[in-house]
């Protein structure tokens, strides 16, 4: 069977789009309306007329989906697809640590789910930490799930103290100072671009720190020919292709050849395919934590 033309036949007849997360295995691009990072795809599939998403990415991606799109339908091609950081924390770790730390503002990385949104004050994706934490006008903030994000804006301020949850991303610590020093001296003509998920030693050694969407802008533009990228190889792989389709001239290569999220890859044009004819795996998320969540998220989109 082709899923290729299966699935597009498929979208057209169901009035259904499909949202990849760059992270995800590269031909499932052939079916996407939309690739790029979490909240940019939720928030382009918030602006269509679509009865259906089906979001390529991990679970709490096809939650936040839900949430910007409450009366869509949003399903997730196959249930194995999880966060390891997301899991890290719940609904009930999260009140203990605000209890440690009381009347302080707690800001949540978008990588976490509806129920944790729900009892927090704001959103946040790791494009818009900085201004989102300085916006608050504060000292002190608490910061979940993950302490490397919380911990390199606290860096970027300088003035606020961001105590943060002890979460982190499996896939984005296995980047060593090791694997920067390496690449230093095996392509010192290349720039380090880093996610600022990585441990703070990288990202100190690092050309450049951002999200995965800074990342791909950020080597767009540059007019340096080679880049060591220190995120989940999903990146790599869209920007080497992007790089021959549009004669960049431009070479990028994975800092190390364990930087891959397994829960990322568990979608494949089968699960999409099977999704689109049983409609199965739907999101449904309880209606007063949608509504507190959504409240999370619609703070961050004012800031």
């Amino acid at each position: 069977m082709n899923f290729i033309d299966e699935i597009n036949k498929l979208k057209k007849q169901k009035n259904a789009i499909i949202l990849t997360h760059c992270y995800q295995n590269i031909e499932i691009d052939e079916v996407s309306d939309f690739v790029g990072d979490s909240l940019y795809l939720s928030k382009a599939a918030a602006n269509t007329d679509a009865d259906i998403i089906i979001f390529a990415g991990v679970y709490f991606m096809a939650q936040s989906a839900k949430l910007l799109s409450p009366r869509k339908r949003v399903f997730l091609p196959n249930m194995n697809s999880g966060c390891l950081m997301a899991d890290m924390i719940d609904a009930d770790n999260l009140k203990k640590f605000k209890q440690l730390h009381p009347n302080l503002p707690v800001v949540c990385y978008i990588n976490s789910t509806a129920e944790v949104k729900a009892e927090c004050d704001i959103c946040c994706t790791s494009s818009n930490a900085v201004n989102i934490v300085k916006s608050l006008n504060t000292q002190k903030v608490l910061f979940v799930p993950d302490t490397y994000l919380g911990k390199w804006v606290e860096k970027q301020l300088g003035n606020v103290e961001v105590i943060t949850f002890n979460g982190f991303c499996p896939t984005h610590l296995r980047i060593r100072v090791e694997d920067i020093e390496k690449a230093r001296k095996e392509y010192p003509d290349a720039l380090i671009l880093t996610h600022p998920e990585c441990h703070g030693e990288v990202s100190k050694l690092s050309d450049f720190v951002g999200s995965t969407k800074e990342i791909i802008e950020y080597a767009q533009k540059s007019n340096n020919k080679q880049f060591i990228i220190a995120t989940e190889k999903g990146v790599v792989d869209r920007l080497n292709r992007d790089s021959k389709c549009n004669n960049w001239g431009k070479e990028f290569i994975l800092i190390n050849e364990n930087i891959i999220c397994p829960n990322m890859k568990h979608n494949t044009l089968e699960d999409i395919y099977n999704t689109l004819v049983n409609e199965t795996n739907e999101i449904f998320i309880d209606s007063e934590i949608a509504k507190k969540a959504r409240i999370c998220i619609d703070k961050m989109l004012s800031v």
